[in-house]
């Protein structure tokens, strides 16, 4: 479906937010968020995600909604204008919107000294490179302790994405990181925690 016509449903209710995180990732995702107090997500599309992390955080934290949002053909960001609509229908921790990379807004962060992130999740660029560059800012800016997920990064019984460049640099580099260890896996996300 064109994005005009799926925004035009999704006013008229028709149609709901998209998401590409399935019923037990997003479970695990938010039993891995429960009470953290600084968070990240690196990809929002419609902030269905967004929303789910908003609740289950602290509802004192914050948590970065990270997303380009590329402006579409007719001079806005549809999917930025469902996300924002999404995310402001939660209750819960704080959501900043940054319109950056993943990359960017790490490198924005270690700029400013911001370390101490508790949890992340990364489901941005799905590229070799692109996950390469998350992980290079990100897994400096979670603290002991503090979990990083990763969307797309293994395949699952219903999908075989080993020739993904997300699969490819989680086996080669995230698995081989002595200061991560895994702590859970669900279908296509791995999560991984900080050692102390």
């Amino acid at each position: 479906m064109r994005p005009s016509a799926h925004l035009l449903l999704y006013l008229l209710g028709i149609t709901k937010a998209e998401t590409q995180v399935t019923p037990a990732e997003r479970e695990c995702l938010l039993d891995h968020a429960s009470g953290r107090r600084l968070g990240a997500e690196i990809g929002v599309w419609h902030g269905v995600t967004t929303s789910a992390l908003r609740r289950a955080m602290d509802a004192s934290g914050t948590l970065y909604a990270i997303d380009p949002f590329p402006i579409g053909r007719v001079g806005f960001s549809m999917q930025r204008f469902i996300a924002s609509r999404e995310v402001r229908q939660a209750k819960g921790a704080a959501v900043q919107f940054l319109r950056l990379t993943g990359t960017e807004s790490g490198q924005r962060f270690l700029a400013d000294g911001l370390h101490n992130f508790d949890f992340v999740f990364i489901d941005g660029d799905h590229s070799y490179e692109g996950l390469q560059g998350d992980w290079q800012q990100w897994s400096r800016l979670v603290q002991a302790g503090g979990c990083i997920a990763l969307h797309d990064s293994r395949s699952s019984e219903s999908r075989n994405i080993e020739g993904a460049g997300s699969v490819r640099f989680t086996k080669q580099v995230i698995r081989e990181n002595k200061a991560f260890e895994v702590v859970s896996e669900v279908e296509s996300l791995t999560v991984v925690r900080r050692k102390n």
